[in-house]
């Protein structure tokens, strides 16, 4: 379903030099990564390590105190419509009123622009993507009667139905139940073997390497990035999660 129209094999996410701070506080400094085009990016580190954080600057949900982030060889603006976000279902207002079916709506309208309105095309698109995420039967529910896993399935709906070159997830995994968590993965599969980039946040070393083809192991700067085997060596593994006050 992912549309990938203009999208090039060098495309990807590039990071270069990137520092965040809240106030007096560093969250991110000095951060080059790369996430391909075609693979799944796992973000990886301990509380505090600054990997929602990381998610947020690439979209400009925080600001970068200093660095680039590049979407292939376009700023964020550029292509903002082609980058879908979905941030930790705890952070969403449940009492919002609006059900499944407009919320996967909403994934439509960065492509149409301020005048449009959704049309029967794009009702026909988030029908589909609500299907593909096994929602539909749950369409009129409004957003709060969902579990955590349903609420996840349809947040994920509404970036399908955007048909993201970019796909940005802040720990889908949490709170949800087996059934979701298989269909999140197979659908990340998809859209990754479509030619999308997949940055997750995620938390859960026993899964990693069948989930994703990459990390990216952050505790406030890059510890190691590569494949799985290469990131997520005894060495860079202890640094991450070396005690508080530890040198680094």
């Amino acid at each position: 379903m992912a549309d990938h129209e203009g999208a090039g094999a060098a495309d990807g996410i590039t990071v270069t030099g990137l520092h965040v701070d809240y106030g007096s506080v560093t969250a991110l400094r000095g951060v080059d990564a790369h996430f391909p085009a075609g693979r799944s990016t796992a973000v990886m580190g301990p509380n505090g390590a600054g990997k929602s954080t990381l998610i947020k600057a690439l979209v400009d949900l925080v600001p970068r105190t200093a660095g680039q982030v590049r979407f292939g060889d376009r700023q964020t603006d550029a292509v903002r419509r082609r980058i879908a976000y979905v941030p930790q279902h705890s952070a969403i207002d449940r009492d919002f009123p609006i059900d499944a079916a407009a919320t996967v709506l909403l994934g439509t309208y960065p492509r149409l622009g301020w005048l449009r309105r959704p049309g029967r095309a794009e009702r026909a698109l988030a029908a589909e993507a609500l299907e593909q995420v096994g929602m539909s039967a749950l369409a009129d529910r409004q957003i709060g009667r969902l579990s955590g896993g349903q609420l996840q399935r349809v947040f994920l709906a509404r970036a399908l139905a955007q048909r993201p070159r970019y796909l940005l997830l802040d720990e889908p995994f949490v709170g949800v139940d087996a059934t979701s968590e298989q269909i999140i993965v197979d659908l990340l599969r998809d859209l990754r073997d479509g030619g999308a980039t997949v940055v997750v946040v995620h938390h859960d070393f026993r899964t990693v390497a069948d989930y994703f083809d990459r990390v990216l192991l952050l505790d406030g700067e890059v510890v190691a990035a590569g494949t799985v085997a290469e990131a997520l060596t005894d060495q860079a593994l202890s640094r991450a999660y070396r005690p508080p006050g530890a040198d680094r």
